[in-house]
């Protein structure tokens, strides 16, 4: 994996990268148990002299001999470090949900904002149309200032006519006058400046100390020009000093108080403290001395232990299993175990921490096959390959990058996409043309991570598709469906194992009619049952796909063999199931029967494609019957493919048939694990590669039934046209992780922005209106500012409001999103969601 610039560093693939194994560490896939314990390295030879004597004393008979220094050679160096150990050791900081979390490195604060030419330019106008002013107050050209001195202080003071002091009054008076201006002018062009601003701002970039020891400088400075004599300079202060000394004389009634040393030096130390005073706010002293004082009396630290990396596996050795961990570290150090088998073995330990005798198991399994325990039952320890980047610490799996957009929040920027079970079990909808990526990007990366996870013990897996799509090499599955392929190993149940005949009346419905409006699903499992169910009491299995479409098809009369066949004298069942043959019997033909509906249905499978397939569920003995039921059970890989070509209806119908399965089975998970103590162990995904016309009204309520059962569902699809429309809105509300690719039409994206909703953001808006002038000099002015900038003069008028926009709009999602981009949200299952935000799913953002 290449660098990923701000979020993870480029070393991915090296000693503290990802472990990438093409293949199992050894070739024959499992690593053979070791026939005994290791062999232990030979004694060493004992030393001729004692371990507290030196060098040359000699020990026993030669004692009083003197034997050579023995030779100083150099310590062995350490053995490399095994990439699954850096793998393991790799940080995993916690980040909101979707993040790729291996090396993720949390972005750095915002920098200083960058202040804009007129800002610089609105600090130096003030700065120097102060100056002016001083230069002219000093030079006795300020207008009105002989007649505010005559007017604020007694005219003896002065001689007539002028400003000439005639005592030390005036001289004091007039030292307070500049003092007076002087702060005036300095306050105000610091207003106006937004000097303090400025000063926060370049300041801020510094650390603490680095910005008072600026700020003190620019206080040394202020001192200068406020004592010079102190710094032998010889220039003339300015009024500060002295205006504080004159205010002092003046209410005195002379310069008698002076002779005070005490008087004279607390004067002096309260105009350095007022001098000082602004740098020290601007350079935060106060902030740093109380950051000193913490250091020096810092709080009780918390005694704790030191935190063992994961390569040491702390947790075995937390429970005391140090040989057994000792074993791993050595077979991870050899190279003898890769991802897998870590998550394996992580998962095994983590789900016996309750049951002693399962520990013990294990731990017993540790020390005699290392890292070949709790094997996965195929045996296989690892995929024939890999395509993605996947970190099974987490069960995460990286299909695209973060892109730098607008409304991303700052943590997403740049980083990476992971999927993992967490959030697909709250199901995950992608919508995308064909071309968009949908199954290169999004579905062969998460069932190649699913399978990966399954033969950690950690899930269970279903993916359905073409025979033609990409999902990976048959090698890489337990079960493989090849449906209307007389070569394939193994056939699908059309009733999901089920024993009851209800419970297959309802799937096989759901499967044949859940599309059809006019047929409700209920009428059709209700006819299924009435025949399905005595033909299994007659024949001891359920009817094959032409046993049953001809049941469908027939007549009273055929309906009346079967029912001779019903036995008489076995109590009640037989008595009910005589009695549902004998109400279809008197429901055939009628205008409202729904049996030439389901046969023309079932039509679709029964051709000669499928002759070898269906053959009525595992009560059927031929061995090659799958139920989905298994998926429930165990952690297991099952690959179906679909019929392509003129059979499209046929793969519709099993889309919705096995989804409908898949749902009944996780439904029903505690009551099969109530016996057999699985539980909901292990998550549960069923990805459909095409999921057009997999979803009816029936199935969409059950999608949110799969989240408390430790299972989801992808669902792929071109076009939400292939949905019927009463259904878009309750899918789109019902899955928890939406995706919207690239190329959508308009009106699939206003159902993703309905879906996303709006946010509320606050909208500047400035107005210019033009300045009419009523007297003639401001006219003259305006015109001659016209004439230099070319602009008419205006005025700026700044409104602020808080409006609420669309996340996304339906416009946006039709034509900004860039090839090879998508928009998601995502919500796991814990409730965390992430906004919509826009994501680059090509091969280069995955790097």
């Amino acid at each position: 994996m290449e660098s990923d610039g701000t979020y993870e560093t480029s070393d991915t693939r090296g000693a503290a990268g990802l472990p990438r194994p093409s293949a199992p560490p050894v070739p024959d896939r499992v690593p053979p148990a070791p026939a005994g314990p290791p062999a232990q390295p030979p004694a060493p030879p004992v030393p001729g002299y004692a371990p507290g004597g030196g060098a040359g004393q000699v020990t026993g008979g030669d004692a009083g001999k003197t034997a050579p220094p023995p030779p100083r050679t150099p310590p062995p160096a350490a053995p490399p470090r095994s990439a699954v150990a850096g793998w393991m050791d790799a940080p995993r900081p916690k980040v909101g949900p979707g993040v790729w979390r291996f090396r993720y490195v949390r972005p750095e604060p915002d920098g200083p904002e960058r202040l804009a030419p007129v800002t610089l330019a609105g600090m130096l106008i003030p700065l120097a149309v102060a100056l002016l002013l001083w230069a002219a107050w000093r030079r006795e050209v300020f207008p009105y200032k002989i007649e505010m001195l005559w007017v604020l202080t007694p005219r003896e003071w002065w001689y007539p006519g002028t400003t000439a002091p005639v005592d030390w009054h005036g001289s004091a008076a007039r030292s307070l006058f500049d003092s007076a201006f002087l702060i005036g002018i300095v306050c105000a062009a610091g207003f106006l400046g937004s000097w303090g601003k400025i000063s926060r701002h370049y300041l801020g970039r510094y650390n603490p100390t680095v910005r008072a020891l600026l700020a003190g400088a620019m206080a040394l400075v202020a001192l200068v020009f406020v004592w010079p004599e102190a710094f032998g300079l010889d220039w003339d202060p300015l009024p500060l000093a002295s205006a504080v000394l004159s205010a002092v004389a003046l209410l005195t009634g002379g310069f008698e108080a002076f002779s005070s040393p005490v008087l004279v030096y607390t004067l002096y130390a309260l105009i350095t403290a007022l001098v000082v005073w602004p740098f020290a706010r601007v350079g935060d002293w106060k902030g740093l001395w109380r950051a000193r004082r913490a250091v020096q009396n810092p709080p009780a630290p918390v005694p704790t232990g030191p935190e063992a990396p994961p390569s040491q596996w702390p947790e075995l050795r937390e429970a005391g299993e140090y040989r057994a961990a000792d074993r791993l570290v050595a077979e991870v150090a050899g190279g003898r175990m890769n991802d897998v088998d870590v998550a394996r073995v992580r998962r095994a330990w983590g789900g016996t921490a309750r049951d002693g005798v399962g520990r013990a198991a294990l731990v017993g399994a540790l020390l005699g096959e290392g890292g070949a325990a709790a094997a996965h039952p195929s045996g296989d320890r690892d995929l024939p390959v890999r395509v993605a980047e996947h970190d099974l610490f987490l069960g995460q799996v990286r299909v695209g990058r973060y892109a730098a957009a607008d409304r991303a929040p700052a943590a997403y920027v740049g980083a990476g996409l992971a999927l993992d079970p967490a959030l697909l079990g709250t199901s995950l909808l992608a919508v995308g043309p064909s071309g968009a990526g949908k199954t290169r990007a999004l579905v062969a990366p998460v069932v190649e991570s699913l399978t990966l996870q399954a033969l950690t013990g950690g899930c269970a897996v279903v993916a359905v598709g073409e025979a033609g799509a990409p999902l990976g090499p048959d090698t890489a599955y337990d079960v493989v469906i090849r449906l209307g392929d007389p070569a394939s190993p193994h056939d699908l149940d059309l009733y999901a194992g089920a024993s009851d005949p209800d419970e297959a009346a309802v799937l096989l419905a759901e499967g044949l009619v859940g599309d059809l409006e006019g047929l409700e699903t209920r009428r059709a499992a209700t006819v299924l049952a009435q025949l399905i169910g005595p033909y299994r009491a007659a024949y001891g299995r359920f009817p094959t796909v032409p046993v049953l479409r001809e049941l469908l098809e027939a007549g009273p009369g055929t309906l009346q063999t079967l029912l001779d066949l019903l036995p008489q004298d076995q109590g009640q069942s037989a008595t009910a199931m005589r009695r549902e043959l004998e109400s279809r019997i008197r429901q055939t033909g009628t205008a409202g029967d729904p049996g030439p509906v389901l046969a023309d249905r079932l039509a679709t499978l029964d051709r000669p494609v499928f002759a070898e397939f269906f053959g009525g569920g595992a009560d059927a003995g031929d061995g090659r019957g799958f139920s989905l039921r298994a998926v429930a059970r165990h952690p297991i890989r099952v690959r179906i493919s679909l019929p392509e070509g003129a059979h499209e209806e046929a793969s519709r119908l099993l889309n919705r048939l096995i989804l409908a399965q898949f749902q009944a089975v996780t439904r029903d998970r505690d009551r099969q694990g109530a016996g057999s103590g699985a539980g909901r162990g292990h998550f549960a995904c069923l990805v459909l590669d095409d999921a057009a016309g997999a979803l009816t009204q029936g199935t969409v309520r059950a999608l949110q039934r799969l989240r408390p059962q430790n299972a989801g569902v992808v669902l792929a699809l071109r076009t939400l046209a292939e949905v019927p429309e009463a259904l878009r809105g309750p899918l789109l509300a019902v899955v928890g992780c939406r995706m919207a690719f690239s190329g959508i039409p308009t009106w699939d994206g206003r159902a993703f922005a309905d879906a996303w909703g709006t946010e509320r953001f606050e909208r500047t808006e400035v107005a210019h209106h033009t300045v009419f002038a009523d007297q003639p000099m401001t006219r003259f002015v305006h015109f001659l500012r016209k004439k230099v900038t070319g602009k008419a003069v205006t005025t700026e008028a700044v409104t602020v409001r808080e409006v609420e926009r669309e996340r996304w709009s339906a416009s946006d999602l039709a034509h900004a999103v860039p090839p090879g981009h998508a928009v998601l949200s995502l919500t796991d299952v814990r409730g965390e969601h992430t906004p919509p935000l826009l994501v680059d799913l090509r091969p280069a953002g995955r790097s």
